[in-house]
């Protein structure tokens, strides 16, 4: 069984990359966390006379910058006078040149959201009349590519090596204080230090272009670092290394001077490192709850200490988690983990699940708002998996719980009398095992130091003689001679290390129920691995309460503007499709101007459900006046910019009420037409 241990890690680190491949590639490019829920001049409409600005409303703050907010005229030139301003509350204006012409103009979008996301975006809207436009605007959001690939990673590792640290020095310091002098416990928890400081640093590199221009060249660029350095996110980024420092400190006094005290003085110093440790753990958590969903939103004076709470009770319980499986695995025969610290670790954990459940309910509620979120909002799907890999868990978990039961009692195996009985037994063992050999040197290196001592004199003489024997064939110094001595030495070294490691497994496996927790916990660590990566999906997507306050704001602004009512005449028919597949939904909307018998401007919008525009392969229109039983009429309209299509001189014979057909092929196989009766003329 034990030879089955290599396979099982080498699945694990199998499905940690699975899982976190999958959950960057299904995040798609850019998560924003603030949508934009109105503009004036808004989506698509015509205009009589040339505004004097123009105004974004997104569904919280943004920070901008002088590029931020761009408006284009149809040959592409900025007529913006630069920087944005807040005017009000979440709603940003960039005031324009005097005197436009008459076309269509490109409004383009670039900002951060509050909760540290970048978000972008873009439309068209005409004066006096729609014109073709020439504004290469490109299809890729900000956030996406290799640089966003990048920073998914660096924040997934973050998570890691903070749980790793955090959870790690909690285990040895409430559950096993004997694991300070465990090398393998050691570097676990050095690791997670090592993880989360290369991780900030790598963030902050990253930073600047993962919120600009998303370009690999722009990662070294010290302006952008110094630009980021002035954000939220940076200060937080920057106050995580500090605290890293202090941390480094405690690891050095809980693996150093801690372990050289005795029982007594170590009881004494543990409160202080308790303390020590609990202050710098909150402020790291705290440097996440600062710069992302907690800050900003409904309540966030009480989500931030929610959101530390949170945190640092998932490094407790699956930072416990991966100690503990380390300590089964790796520790030495002589220093096993006692049942008493695994029994300790399970009641930590069971409070750590409490925490959890309690705090993740009010995240939930924060985040979702409505029971309808949790399955129209990609937030709320995570969400959902993300409480199914938790039950699970725990599931797994009740049943290392019962293992742990069974190693309780004074005289279990494993307990410190039976493992010393079993060192000895094994050392017997070892010794018999090597005076069998033919050659009585090699019987002699197995039996050292743990045979019996008429083994050990067997072999030392059997050693002495095949010296004399070689003695008697060659001059000392004789270089084939050394040769020979050495090479034997290596063997001899290499075999003793082998019998070491076959011992110490034996002695691990000697006891069914350590064996049977063993695999337990590392059914819990697998399971782990894939609850923290979706656990990272979902703090870098758009939580469902602002996808569906977005959704409701593009909504009533599409039904305010639809019909014949607006003064330019035009009629906006919008219509939901669903053509299955990934990134099947959304909603195609239809401008038709002046909408009377002649010539007429068709412009064609696909947005997702939330409101956002995006591009599929292929848009086209047909138009039938089944009264009269004319056409379809087909129009094929031109691509724009991202989601936008349009077409000019449209022709249509007659008044009457038409039928409007768009086919919206989402994929090279996935299509699907939808249709609205509208009065035209």
């Amino acid at each position: 069984m034990t030879q089955a241990i290599a396979p099982r890690a080498r699945t694990l680190v199998l499905l940690f990359l699975a899982a976190v491949a999958a959950l960057l590639v299904g995040a798609g490019p850019a998560a924003a966390h603030a949508a934009l829920t109105g503009s004036d001049p808004a989506q698509g409409t015509v205009v009589d006379t040339a505004p004097t600005q123009v105004s974004l409303t997104f569904s919280e703050k943004v920070a901008t910058t002088d590029g931020s907010l761009r408006v284009l005229d149809p040959k592409g030139k900025r007529v913006d006078t630069g920087k944005p301003a807040n005017v009000s509350g979440t709603t940003y204006a960039v005031q324009l040149h005097a005197g436009l012409p008459d076309g269509t103009y490109t409004v383009t979008y670039q900002v951060v959201s509050e909760d540290s996301h970048p978000v972008s975006g873009a439309y068209t809207f005409s004066i006096g009349a729609p014109s073709r436009t020439s504004v290469p605007v490109s299809g890729q959001e900000v956030g996406g590519g290799v640089v966003g690939g990048l920073y998914g990673f660096g924040r997934y590792l973050s998570y890691a090596g903070y749980i790793v640290l955090v959870g790690g020095a909690a285990f040895v310091l409430a559950c096993w204080p004997r694991g300070t002098s465990v090398r393998a416990v050691q570097r676990l928890v050095v690791s997670g230090w090592l993880a989360l400081t290369a991780a900030t640093l790598f963030l902050l590199l990253l930073r600047g272009s993962y919120t600009g221009s998303g370009k690999v060249a722009d990662i070294f660029d010290l302006d952008l670092l110094g630009d980021v350095l002035q954000t939220k996110t940076g200060a937080a980024l920057v106050s995580r290394l500090l605290l890293l420092a202090a941390a480094a400190l405690f690891i050095a006094v809980l693996f150093g001077a801690y372990d050289k005290r005795d029982d007594e003085e170590k009881r004494d110093l543990t409160f202080g490192l308790a303390i020590g440790g609990a202050v710098v753990a909150a402020g790291l958590a705290a440097s996440w709850a600062m710069a992302e969903h907690a800050s900003t939103g409904l309540q966030p004076g009480i989500a931030m200490p929610v959101d530390v709470l949170h945190l640092f009770a998932v490094a407790t319980w699956l930072g416990g988690l991966a100690t503990l499986l380390v300590a089964l695995y790796r520790a030495p025969a002589d220093q096993p983990v006692e049942a008493s610290a695994v029994r300790r670790f399970s009641t930590v954990a069971f409070g750590s699940v409490v925490a959890l459940v309690a705090t993740g309910t009010y995240q939930s509620w924060r985040q979702l708002g409505s029971w309808s979120a949790f399955t129209d909002t990609r937030y709320g799907q995570l969400l959902l998996v993300k409480i199914g890999l938790v039950a699970l868990l725990v599931g797994v978990a009740s049943i290392s719980r019962r293992w742990t039961g069974r190693l309780a009692g004074t005289g279990a195996p494993g307990s410190r009398a039976t493992v010393a009985a079993g060192v000895g037994a094994a050392g017997v063992g070892a010794g018999v095992g090597g005076g069998g050999g033919k050659d009585p040197g090699t019987g002699a290196g197995a039996g050292t130091g743990t045979g019996t001592g008429t083994k050990q004199d067997a072999g030392k003489q059997g050693a002495a003689r095949s010296d004399a024997g070689r003695g008697s064939g060659e001059e000392p110094g004789d270089a084939a001679t050394g040769a020979v001595g050495t090479e034997r030495a290596a063997q001899l070294a290499r075999q003793r290390a082998a019998e070491d490691t076959a011992r110490q497994k034996r002695l691990r496996d000697a006891d069914p129920h350590r064996f049977g927790l063993r695999r337990s916990v590392l059914a819990e660590a697998g399971v782990a691995v894939v609850l923290l990566a979706v656990t990272t999906a979902l703090t870098s997507t758009e939580p469902g309460r602002t996808e569906q306050d977005a959704k409701a704001a593009t909504a009533a602004s599409s039904s305010s503007s639809s019909g014949t009512g607006s003064s330019s005449g035009a009629l906006t028919l919008d219509m939901p499709f669903d053509a299955g597949g990934t990134n099947g939904k959304g909603v195609v909307s239809v401008d038709l101007d002046p909408a009377r018998a002649g010539g007429n401007e068709m412009h064609v919008y696909v947005t997702r459900p939330n409101g956002r525009a995006f591009d599929v392969p292929e848009v086209k229109v047909a138009l039938t006046l089944e009264s009269k039983s004319i056409g379809p009429l087909p129009v094929a309209p031109d691509h724009i910019t991202t989601g936008h299509w349009s077409a000019s001189g449209v022709q249509i014979p007659m008044a009457g009420e038409w039928k409007i057909a768009v086919t919206v092929r989402t994929s090279d196989i996935d299509q699907v037409t939808v249709s609205k009766n509208a009065q035209i003329g």
